[in-house]
């Protein structure tokens, strides 16, 4: 177990509520960082988990837009991409982007073909979504009547784009030499197997601090996070390791989550997230679509059950992680590390020992006690 300072249960939403007002503070100030890079137009701020990247990717998008500039707020995964469009859709209609959403629907509103089932990983269906609906998306962007193009592009989580997705970014824009782009990525985020860098000058912004996670989290997963990052979270409980073989951490994440609802947490606060195979509840929620699925992540009457993989660029304030898969596997790292910087207040981290040292380093076990 992480040390850090106990917190009566009466005490674990009120500390929370407090964390998060200060957090919010915090996050704001970070819009400074906007304001003194406003005069350039091709930008790649990076950062660590906790760092406020998805905060600052939604202000330039809503600065530009109130500008008078036809902007596009691009994600990979369907559930930023979910957030994204929940928080835009409350600002006044003229501070709205035009398009805000994944990268690959984009490309339907454009009138790209459907293509494969997505959830199913094949090698015809990797190679549409990697490569063939990129291509197309290229010859439509070009193609595009000047309105239907943009003056900026934002893209959040923009480590998760491969090579092939930048040139129909590029091709969307209304100039191609006064167009903006403004990135945010995390490279130690790059949970999918994909490698690609903009053909693009960019201006390199780094974010050092930490101002969404307690101290105990950020304390956990920093030696994961690729950099040294100042803390300026909150207080918070200490993170809970439960051992366990990879095989029964869903049955221990199941019994750690009615724990947390015992300790004083609301369903809404809680999620439960997986770095092998789904929980059966997940599967069950996703047999409905997946924009039935994201819709229970804002739920107040449920826990929500997710995948790290799915999770990206979103938190809870409590998470309970089940390290359920074993052996070796390509990007069980950055997987650990998304997994680990969800919770905002709680983490409980549910696995066995010695694959999360193998995985995560000497340092990593000895934050968890193992």
């Amino acid at each position: 177990m992480l040390g850090g300072r106990g917190l009566p249960q009466k005490d674990v939403l009120s500390r929370a509520i407090a964390n998060e007002d200060a957090a919010e503070t915090l996050t704001a100030q970070q819009a400074v960082i906007l304001q003194a890079t406003r005069l350039l137009k091709r930008v790649e701020i990076r950062g660590g988990a906790g760092s406020g990247k998805t905060f600052l990717a939604l202000e330039q998008t809503r600065r530009l837009q109130k500008e008078g500039k036809r902007v596009a707020l691009l994600c990979y995964s369907h559930g930023l991409a979910s957030y994204l469009k929940r928080l835009t859709a409350t600002w006044p209609r003229k501070e709205r982007p035009a398009y805000v959403g994944e990268f690959h629907a984009l490309g339907m509103q454009w009138g790209a073909a459907t293509g494969p089932d997505e959830s199913v990983r094949t090698a015809e269906s990797v190679k549409f979504w990697e490569e063939d609906l990129p291509a197309q998306m290229a010859d439509l962007a070009a193609a595009l009547a000047p309105g239907r193009k943009f003056d900026a592009v934002v893209v959040d989580e923009a480590q998760d784009f491969a090579d092939a997705w930048w040139s129909p970014v590029v091709e969307s824009l209304r100039s191609a030499e006064d167009g903006s782009i403004y990135l945010f990525s995390d490279e130690a985020q790059r949970v999918f197997d994909r490698h690609g860098t903009p053909p693009l000058d960019l201006v390199p912004i780094v974010l050092d601090q930490n101002i969404r996670n307690t101290k105990q989290i950020a304390t956990c997963f920093g030696p994961l996070a690729g950099q040294r990052m100042r803390l300026l979270g909150g207080d918070g409980p200490a993170v809970t390791m439960v051992a366990c073989s990879a095989v029964d951490a869903l049955d221990h994440a199941d019994d750690q989550i009615d724990v947390l609802l015992e300790s004083g947490w609301r369903e809404q606060d809680v999620a439960l997230l997986t770095t092998g195979t789904r929980h059966p509840e997940q599967v069950s929620r996703q047999a409905e679509g997946q924009a039935e699925y994201w819709n229970s992540f804002w739920d107040h009457d449920q826990v929500f059950y997710g995948h790290v993989l799915g999770f990206k660029g979103l938190e809870r304030r409590a998470v309970v992680l089940a390290v359920n898969e074993s052996g070796g596997r390509d990007r069980s790292r950055e997987r650990l590390y998304v997994g680990l910087s969800r919770a905002r207040d709680q983490l409980v981290v549910c696995g066995d020992p010695a694959y999360i040292r193998d995985v995560g380093g000497a340092e990593l076990a000895a934050r968890l006690g193992i």
